[in-house]
């Protein structure tokens, strides 16, 4: 076994990326990095039990170059006796029909889209990639010209389970190489005489990573030293473990802030704006499966509408999902921007149970003896003068406009305003029942009774009606 394969041994062992028998698939562009990554793991065939599989995906962007690249890709695969698989795309043409994106990003999608594909048709187990630690170098500084938080900064993991467009979709990716250096691997291939293919887009200094490679990161080993590279791949590292320390501390916090299926306004904006932030961050993409799309911006808007922003405010984030804040309780929801509650009515006839679905309730009504007070214990349920009822009865949800007389109060009162008293949320209007007598409001459930059909003590008949919850 030689130097460098003992080397991504030691590496190997040292972060568990590689296990006995592993199905691994190897994507093989053709470039130096990963033509050496190929060759070593197949030089590890013997230590790890290995089976090892390569990918290669045509982008239709470099023409006849990209052909030979392939062609190259699948003699190196041929020559070890492994299974090849290929792909062609025409990479222009799905962004034209997509209509946004740069090339970059949607390449990287694509290929990890065929990789998965590869790796559930074969039942293979992870993925392995020829990133080095000057990519890590590279990709730390582009997250930091763009303004990115220390997860962006921590750059890539050894080791990772890969997210697309916001599903998980489990394919476990490895980056053996990501603490060599480009050197060593050029050093290695010149050692054995290994051939590899070069991109010409590479050059392109137009791209920022390559701007980031070929000048502004040899300006700066030149001014510093030329160990700059390896520095800024550990500091990432070490952002990455501080990282997962925060993470824990934070999904901690998160718990504590937790309200239902949303969260606690009032204890969030308790917490330090760094801690605001954290949680936020880990609530959505624990809720909304990925932080693809989401920026400083996004964040701070959701700080923003939490801390100052109206009683029932609304915010659209990335990804179709919208941040609603319904007073002291903020939700994540997907796709109800302009959402419009369907209306529903019932009849309710006395001495019956009327199922609400909607609302998610029962009404249990009866009649009861004439000598019982005629007092609630709550809002839950409602006592009636049975013969002053006014007709016909039914149950509906609120609808824009409604008014009711208020027991204990004189006059007419908005239902709206009584919501807005008693801080009950959009979502929660949308579906709330009322009973109906007579076309006037007479009783909403848990939060107001109307003086109409009062029990006195001259009342002959008792309606008792009460909300109880499906289920229960």
């Amino acid at each position: 076994m030689n130097y460098a394969a003992n080397r991504l041994l030691n590496r190997v062992r040292q972060q568990a990326l590689l296990v006995d028998g592993d199905r691994v698939l190897v994507a093989v562009s053709g470039g130096p990095d990963s033509v050496a990554l190929l060759h070593v793991l197949h030089a590890l065939c013997g230590e790890f039990a290995l089976h090892l599989e390569v990918a290669h995906l045509q982008h239709g962007i470099r023409g006849e170059e990209a052909k030979a690249d392939a062609y190259f890709a699948r003699g190196l695969a041929e020559k070890l006796g492994l299974v090849f698989h290929l792909k062609e795309i025409d990479l222009p043409e799905l962004r034209s029909r997509s209509g946004k994106g740069n090339l970059e990003a949607l390449a990287r999608v694509e290929r990890y889209r065929f990789f998965d594909e590869v790796v559930r048709a074969r039942k293979l187990d992870k993925i392995a990639t020829a990133h080095t630690q000057d990519d890590q170098a590279e990709t730390m500084l582009m997250w930091l010209l763009r303004g990115a938080g220390r997860s962006g900064l921590g750059g890539m993991n050894p080791a990772q389970v890969l997210s697309l467009d916001g599903s998980d979709l489990g394919l476990q990716v490895v980056r053996p190489f990501l603490e060599i250096s480009k050197a060593e691997i050029l050093e290695y291939l010149g050692k054995w005489q290994i051939q590899y293919r070069l991109d010409s887009t590479n050059g392109d200094t137009r791209l920022l990573r390559n701007w980031i490679r070929l000048e502004l990161l040899p300006q700066l080993r030149e001014r510093i030293d030329n160990r700059l590279g390896a520095r800024l791949a550990r500091q990432a590292a070490m952002l990455r473990d501080e990282q997962l320390v925060l993470d824990q501390f934070g999904f901690s916090e998160l718990e504590v802030c937790r309200h239902g299926d949303g969260l606690d306004r009032v204890r969030l904006m308790q917490e330090p704006v760094a801690l605001q932030r954290l949680i936020l961050r880990n609530w959505i993409e624990a809720r909304c499966g990925s932080l693809r799309g989401f920026e400083y911006a996004h964040i701070e808007a959701l700080r923003e509408l939490a801390s100052t922003g109206p009683a029932n405010g609304r915010l659209a984030i990335p990804g179709g999902w919208e941040l609603q804040r319904e007073y002291d309780a903020l939700r994540l929801v997907k796709g109800e921007r302009g959402f419009k509650p369907n209306g529903y009515l019932y009849s309710l006839k006395l001495g019956e149970t009327l199922r609400v679905c909607e609302a998610k309730v029962e009404l249990i009504s009866n009649l009861v003896p004439s000598s019982v007070s005629g007092l609630a214990m709550d809002l839950s349920e409602a006592y009636f003068d049975a013969d002053a009822l006014p007709e016909p009865l039914v149950v509906r949800n609120f609808r824009r406009g409604d008014r009711f007389e208020p027991l204990g109060m004189s006059g007419r009162k908005k239902v709206k305003d009584l919501f807005i008293d008693r801080k009950v949320a959009l979502t929660e209007r949308a579906n709330l029942p009322m009973l109906i007598g007579g076309g006037q409001v007479l009783w909403i459930p848990g939060h107001g009774r109307s003086r109409a059909a009062l029990v006195t003590s001259s009342s002959r008949a008792i309606a008792r009606i009460k909300a109880v919850p499906l289920g229960t």
